[in-house]
């Protein structure tokens, strides 16, 4: 295997946010991003969970705003990258200006991953500001190597000056990874990262599968820190990519002090691939969704499990999470006239 280096894109203070239902403070958001900067983290991602312009009744309200979010860590971070998320429907031309002039560097646009067309306008304003615009795909199980590749030089043609695959429902295992980036590397000119979550308990795996397919940029969270089972456990990864002989420009030792504070100031306690997170891999559904399906089948008296899969047959993506009370009560109701 020839070996070359890996950046390593530190989601923490976004994804991990998620399951702490956006509530991270200015203390919690300055202690984490100045340790992950001393350890040399060369991209930190910061804001709502579900990106610019996302804080609401819908999918939750964040305690801080996007400004001070972006304000704070960035006053922490003198060395790291400063990344944001968002996604067209959330936020505006607006929420992309004032990320740029609180000195985000890196923007992602994510889009349901066959929906790379609603990613133009974004990409296209954020390199007119000058940041770095990468293409996200989520739930990218959902479509087949080919139909991603596609995607990908889609969002390539509007701007994208990299493209990132998320595996948003921690369903994949490292061939179905290996395929989809091996056929993205060959289909477009730059970076291909990939984004992994651990419901299966595949995403270090997952993640040394695409860098062993071409992808040069892998997403990790101190402690897995995120929705459901979390995400890819950032110290681990820089652990196993420096055995393996691939270059971070990360100081472990202090990597490994900030995921020390992450456990003890970020979460309740680090993430865990319980039955609901297995039956959401599983199924093909959302991380995020674990807490609305585990209410939602509570008050209609089913069983998770059963929520998960009938969920995972519907195709129910992000920002669908109405459908969920209305899939327990059907099965509830299919329950009653057995």
């Amino acid at each position: 295997m020839s070996q070359h280096a890996v950046t390593v894109h530190d989601p923490t203070l976004r994804d991990g946010q998620h399951s702490v239902r956006h509530q991270l403070d200015r203390d919690q958001i300055r202690a984490y991003a100045a340790a992950a900067d001393a350890a040399g983290v060369p991209v930190v991602e910061i804001g709502h969970g579900n990106g610019l312009g996302a804080s609401s009744h819908q999918v939750g309200h964040s305690r801080l705003s996007d400004d001070e979010m972006l304000a704070t860590a960035r006053e922490a971070m003198p060395r790291s990258k400063m990344a944001t998320l968002v996604l067209p429907g959330w936020g505006s031309s607006t929420d992309l200006r004032n990320a740029v002039r609180h000195g985000v560097d890196v923007v992602r646009v994510a889009a349901h991953c066959t929906e790379a067309t609603v990613t133009e306008r974004h990409l296209g304003v954020i390199r007119e500001l000058g940041a770095e615009a990468q293409g996200v795909l989520l739930m990218t199980h959902m479509a087949s190597a080919q139909q991603l590749a596609e995607q990908c030089a889609l969002m390539v043609g509007y701007g994208a000056q990299a493209v990132c695959i998320f595996d948003s429902a921690g369903h994949f295992l490292p061939a179905d990874v290996t395929a989809r980036v091996a056929a993205i590397t060959a289909a477009v000119d730059g970076p291909v990262a990939f984004h992994g979550h651990n419901n299966l308990g595949m995403a270090v795996a997952n993640s040394v599968a695409a860098v062993e397919a071409g992808a040069r940029v892998i997403d990790a969270c101190a402690r897995g820190f995120g929705a459901g089972a979390g995400n890819t456990q950032l110290e681990v990864l820089v652990a196993v990519l420096e055995r393996l002989g691939h270059a971070t420009g990360i100081d472990l030792r202090l990597l490994a002090d900030a995921a020390d504070l992450a456990e003890q100031t970020l979460m309740p306690a680090p993430p865990t691939i319980d039955s609901a997170s297995l039956a959401s891999g599983l199924a093909g559904v959302f991380s995020g969704f674990k807490k609305p399906v585990l209410a939602a089948a509570a008050q209609a008296g089913v069983h998770p499990w059963d929520v998960f899969v009938e969920l995972g047959r519907r195709r129910v993506t992000a920002g669908q999470e109405d459908l969920i009370p209305d899939t327990a009560r059907a099965l509830a109701g299919q329950g009653e006239r057995r």
